[in-house]
């Protein structure tokens, strides 16, 4: 990409790399600004492959886009040789800071809802291309504002870790029996390390809770104890406070037999998310409240003249 670049703001940094905000200035003296996601040159093949995903999943509007068919070559601050991922940048941050923003890091009921059935759509998308994240979390879902700026929309991101749907990740042993990031892990994972999509539900269930709770799930648990509670057949506990319906959703997420979980589409037919026919019928509600509010509005700068109009005698025809 020819064109002048500005290092805006570090923006954080992860198991293959750091991610700054980049300013790009071009020829023309048009601009625009990139989430810009560098490795070193051991996480060269990682981020290949994470570039590689992007582009067949380019599109989708729940997968954060890449700009470029290509890594970028550059030099770090140290003077050493980086590569370069362009992607588009969430002002909003990832749901893990966005979610310090609420009391208690609780989100609002309906938030909940509408974020779990955009991660679904995502899931839809990158499991019907074969593949299987294999690392939802917090921190790999983006935040953006929606185009009426009045709610927000969830893209997921970082496919460094993704796997083909069967395949075992090199680093899987015994001392490690976990695909992605251990708390979101489901119990299979400690048993074969194949990466199968219902991985991926387990991981949604994990997620769900914690936008309930606040709280991240095992919390204060070690790799040890974890894995003996998932060799057992536990799950996050799920406080009574969670609605019945999201208990409903989070249990089946958390089914022991990864089969009985079902699959992404059939999830986003679960009573706990909103229908799109819903959906329609809310904003028809908003847009009629809002033509409401308007109308009063009217009617308490300027009141109507009001003209009598004198009756006339009712008139009777003969039979």
């Amino acid at each position: 990409m020819q064109s002048n670049e500005e290092i805006v703001k570090f923006l954080g940094e992860g198991a293959y790399g750091f991610v700054n905000l980049v300013k790009f200035t071009k020829g023309d003296g048009s601009s625009f600004q990139a989430a810009v996601k560098n490795s070193y040159a051991e996480d060269f093949d990682s981020l290949q492959k994470e570039l590689q995903i992007l582009c067949e999943l380019k599109g989708y509007p729940r997968i954060v886009q890449c700009f470029g068919e290509s890594l970028e070559e550059g030099l770090s601050a140290y003077g050493n040789i980086v590569y370069k991922l362009l992607l588009e940048y969430a002002c909003e941050g990832s749901l893990r800071s966005f979610m310090d923003n609420y009391s208690d890091r609780k989100l609002p009921e309906t938030m909940i809802r509408d974020f779990t059935r955009m991660i679904l759509e995502g899931l839809v998308c990158i499991h019907g291309h074969g593949y299987v994240h294999c690392d939802l979390k917090p921190d790999n879902l983006l935040v953006f504002p929606s185009r009426d700026s009045s709610s927000y929309e969830l893209k997921i991101s970082d496919f460094g870790n993704s796997l083909e749907v069967g395949e075992i990740p090199h680093y899987w042993g015994v001392r490690f029996p976990f695909v992605g990031t251990r708390i979101y892990m489901p119990p299979e994972s400690l048993i074969d390390g194949v990466a199968e999509k219902t991985l991926d539900l387990w991981s949604l269930g994990c997620l769900v809770l914690e936008m309930y709770t606040g709280e991240i799930p095992w919390l204060g648990l070690d790799i040890d104890d974890l894995a003996s509670r998932l060799l057992y057949d536990e799950a996050p506990e799920i406080p009574e406070c969670v609605p019945c319906d999201a208990r409903e959703f989070i249990e089946k997420c958390f089914s022991r037999k990864p089969e009985e979980r079902g699959s992404a589409s059939e999830l986003l037919s679960h009573r706990f998310l909103p229908r799109e026919e819903d959906e329609k019928m809310e904003k028809l509600k908003l847009r009629i409240r809002r033509a409401s509010k308007k109308s009063e509005d009217v009617s308490e700068k300027k009141p109507l003249k009001s003209k009598i109009v004198p009756s006339k005698a009712p008139y009777f025809k003969k039979v």
